[in-house]
């Protein structure tokens, strides 16, 4: 593959933004940022009109696109058709969400990003497994039917899958820390998620070594001045990484920079789409277990009113970030891209531009669409237009 140079745009490399500077790349990889006055004179350079270059964003948490729905299709095809979606909107890497769901669901779904992983299905980065060891009293759009506590045998299970990385959203109800431990020493990434569990339960977890709390907020105890709950720990926990929806529904903008605020830790909050089929469909209507679900305005809904997910991309939750809370385009950027790769420990291969690293890459232009995106150093050209940001809730 050619070696060629990009630059016009400022670059965020993962961990600042450089300004007069060149993307090199080479064999479809990252060879370096140099300043674009110090380009060889014969190195072909793809010259684009302002905007930012980034790495491709980073998805921990997708349960489906382009129409399809992971538990409903637990496949290599399903796997393809939901990345290809989240590809239009910059996602170059993702982790396939399979929720609450029957034993062979899930398990089929693991193999099916197996094979995706074994194929080299673009955009497929690991699988997610949400569920079904949750809380009832926090299972929100989960079927109740199928959760359950967490048995020995199924650790003995879930420590022989070899798809990595493999992150699993638990609840300290259904999960003992004994559990945490061996899932983790297993090179399991736990995250506590659909919890009730006390603030005490919590830092118990963490201390057993779960490394990651889902969807801050949504499904969860609150945060209470004497009951701080599975919000509080999260934000007092310093080395825990929380993941939080951007979309203007799941989370008031003002808990959204107040977590902000208030995390521990530098740089540990991760953005996340909680994608159901409806990005990249025109979709509006879609099962979830034997349930209805609408979309109606960006916003998805069981019958009953429940919250079903998210109608949002990364691009989405990117925007509204920067234009509803107020966040710098950096610091938004990097809870896209560079903190979902350290929480999954695979900063060498997603999330930064750094020598070696795919050349996986968005440029997107100064109103934030999306103008260009690139894996592994070839340009992937497609038809869609991106949406604007969720509008204020």
């Amino acid at each position: 593959m050619a070696r060629f140079a990009i630059s016009g745009p400022d670059i965020f490399d993962g961990v600042r933004t450089r300004r007069n500077a060149a993307l090199i790349v080479k064999d479809g990889r990252v060879e370096g940022i140099a300043e674009s006055v110090d380009l060889d004179p014969d190195l072909p350079v793809e010259r684009l009109d302002g905007g930012t270059l980034a790495p491709g964003f980073v998805d921990i948490q997708v349960n489906g696109g382009g129409g399809v729905l992971l538990n409903d299709r637990p496949d290599v095809e399903g796997v393809r058709a939901i990345c290809e979606a989240h590809l239009g909107f910059g996602t170059t890497s993702l982790l396939p969400t399979v929720i609450t769901d029957r034993e062979e669901v899930t398990f089929a779904a693991i193999d099916g990003v197996r094979t995706a992983l074994a194929r080299h299905v673009p955009g497929c980065g690991g699988i997610h497994v949400e569920g079904p060891f949750i809380a009832l009293k926090r299972k929100g759009a989960h079927d109740p039917a199928c959760v359950r506590a967490m048995t020995d045998e199924d650790v003995a299970k879930l420590c022989a899958v070899d798809v990595r990385p493999f992150l699993i959203t638990v609840a300290t109800e259904s999960v003992t820390p004994e559990q945490i431990a061996t899932l983790s020493r297993a090179g399991i990434h736990v995250s506590i998620g659909h919890c009730d569990g006390s603030y005490d339960d919590v830092m118990a977890a963490i201390a057993a070594g779960a490394s990651c709390v889902t969807h801050l907020f949504n499904a969860m105890s609150q945060l209470g001045h004497r009951t701080p709950g599975v919000a509080g720990a999260a934000l007092d926990s310093p080395d825990v990484w929380a993941s939080i929806i951007a979309d203007g529904h799941h989370v008031h903008p003002a808990m959204v920079e107040l977590a902000l605020r208030a995390k521990k830790g530098e740089n540990r909050m991760i953005a996340i789409s909680d994608a159901m089929p409806t990005v990249g469909s025109e979709g509006q209507v879609f099962e979830l277990g034997g349930r209805r679900a609408t979309r109606n305005g960006g916003k998805l809904t069981l019958d009953d009113g429940t919250l079903a997910g998210c109608d949002i991309s990364m691009l989405d939750a990117v925007t509204y970030l920067v234009r509803t809370i107020g966040l710098s385009l950096e610091e938004a950027l990097r809870m896209a891209t560079a903190n979902p790769a350290r929480l999954l420990r695979r900063e060498v291969d997603r999330g930064f531009l750094k020598a070696g690293s795919p050349a996986d890459l968005v440029w997107l232009r100064d109103d934030l669409s999306l103008g260009r995106l690139w894996l592994h150093g070839r340009e992937r050209r497609n038809e869609k237009t991106t949406r604007p940001a969720p509008a204020h809730r």
